[in-house]
């Protein structure tokens, strides 16, 4: 089995591992309830995506 002959730097580690790191999502503010959301979703607490109700019973 071939072995690495010198020791990677700690700089080309971090350059491997520059995109490993996790992303946090992103909310938004219901314009109804004013919770957080997930932008481009309807509100999980009452229903409403852009100005209507689209998910019944939601919230009641």
């Amino acid at each position: 089995m071939p072995n690495p002959k010198r020791r990677h730097s700690l700089s080309r580690k971090g350059k491997r591992r520059a995109h490993d790191f996790l992303i946090l999502p992103t909310f938004s503010v219901c314009s109804n309830c004013g919770n957080p959301k997930l932008p481009h979703r309807a509100c999980p607490d009452c229903g409403f995506y852009k100005g209507r109700q689209v998910i019944a019973g939601a919230g009641d």
